[in-house]
């Protein structure tokens, strides 16, 4: 039976209770009391007459009160079914959105009018999981499109030097060899970030607890030799910072701002401050650089994948745009939130806000 049955059934048997307690009361607490025998009263009393007996008013009492029980039936199951049908009506709204959902149609909106009910949160929920939906689906495709054209361009240039090679033969070996070595790096390191980039979605870690003070030193000291190179000075203020989550995803989360606030500098004289600390009920770790003036239109669009800021100061590290996605995705994987404010005097302000972990006390 369909749910609208069963609430027409529902409604029409509790009228049809309904009745029947009314009948029962009424013989519990009137017809009880009439005898069952004539009595005659004196003529001269008011009123006068035979008294009705018992069974002369169930006799006319019965018929009339089984055509009204027929008609509380009638009446339960012709109102039940209107009743129960403008009921459900919003729930065939909701079906009808979740087949087209279904069949790939996720710009369909419910919108449901009306007083704020259960139906009308039901419906409110379901057409922002479809809007969450859409922009997910949409960014997958975006996603597949830009990595498929990035892992193309490296393979074309590939197939580009070796055409030139083998049409070629006296080409200068080492050359193309040095070429074709640069290209492949650039396509590992692209398949290596769509990787990490897939764990992360993929929240696959068993938290532990981290002390962000500690990865900002390791990622500091391992890129203190790329910042000497470029002229980049780094400034750490590190202060005690613990959260919970994977050491090795947060590790790169640190080292990918870091290495970013050091590629998207100044050309020389640059600077990168390296902060973190306990704000509240959240672990706060910070990057800051100098560089380019950026809107803040434009540092809203940096976390999009193959989003680069600025062009890359320096050539050896072009990076592959995936940089600041991978460390979006590894902060939501941990339930933070990543900020992104641009410098008024010129660079960014990178901030991770992690849930804080208490430290347990020793022994």
């Amino acid at each position: 039976m369909s749910v609208r049955l069963k609430l027409t059934l529902s409604y029409a048997g509790f009228l049809m209770v309904a009745g029947l307690l009314l009948l029962a009361a009424v013989w519990l607490f009137l017809l009880r009391y009439v005898p069952d025998r004539a009595m005659l009263y004196n003529p001269d009393d008011r009123p006068y007459g035979v008294f009705p007996i018992r069974s002369a008013l169930l006799g006319v009492f019965a018929p009339r009160a089984a055509a009204v029980l027929a008609f509380l039936l009638v009446f339960g199951l012709v109102g039940g079914w209107l009743l129960a049908g403008r009921m459900l009506a919003p729930l065939t709204r909701i079906t009808d959105a979740t087949r087209l959902a279904t069949h790939g149609s996720l710009a369909h909106r419910i919108r449901l009018p009306g007083r704020r009910d259960e139906f009308r949160e039901l419906a409110d929920a379901f057409d922002a999981m479809l809007a969450r939906l859409e922009a997910h689906v949409a960014e997958q495709q975006r996603f597949a499109a830009n990595a498929s054209h990035e892992l193309r361009t490296p393979l074309a240039i590939s197939k580009t030097l070796l055409d030139v090679a083998r049409d070629d033969p006296h080409a200068d070996t080492g050359e193309l060899v040095e070429r074709l070595h640069a290209v492949n790096a650039r396509a590992i390191d692209l398949t290596e970030a769509l990787l990490l980039l897939s764990r992360a979605n993929q929240r696959s870690f068993v938290p532990e607890p981290v002390d962000l003070s500690l990865l900002a030193e390791e990622a500091t000291e391992t890129l203190l030799p790329l910042a000497e190179k470029h002229g980049v000075t780094i400034e750490t203020d590190a202060d005690l910072a613990l959260t919970s989550g994977s050491p090795a995803l947060l590790l790169q989360l640190t080292t990918n701002l870091v290495h970013n606030a050091i590629v998207h500098n100044l050309p020389e004289h640059g600077t990168v401050r390296v902060g973190t600390g306990v704000r509240g009920e959240t672990a706060v770790l910070t990057v800051e650089n100098t560089g380019e003036r950026l809107t803040p239109e434009r540092a809203e669009t940096l976390t999009e994948p193959f989003q680069r800021g600025t062009e890359r100061v320096h050539a050896d590290h072009a990076g592959v745009g995936l940089g600041l996605a991978i460390i979006k995705t590894i902060t939501q994987a941990h339930g933070g939130t990543l900020t992104l404010t641009p410098r008024a005097t010129g660079g960014i302000r990178v901030a991770v806000e992690l849930p804080a972990c208490v430290p347990r006390p020793a022994g």
